[in-house]
């Protein structure tokens, strides 16, 4: 989990919303490096209140600050 930045454009693998900066609110994300048989398949970006409500889909996210 780490901070939402200046500048992202990602879109929620959840909701669909876009994951943007908002400035003083200090959001969380998620991102998920996903991979298929073992080889790395694409990158997957979510709020952070969207992830635990999507069930943790990739588990448990690491804290980066």
């Amino acid at each position: 989990m780490r901070a939402i930045e200046p500048g992202n454009s990602a879109l929620c693998a959840h909701c669909g919303a876009p994951v943007k900066f908002v400035a003083r609110a200090q959001l969380r994300q998620v991102i998920a490096n996903v991979y298929v048989d073992g080889t790395w398949d694409r990158v997957e970006h979510f709020h952070a209140d969207c992830y635990v409500e999507a069930g943790e889909p990739y588990g448990d996210p690491a804290e980066k600050a």
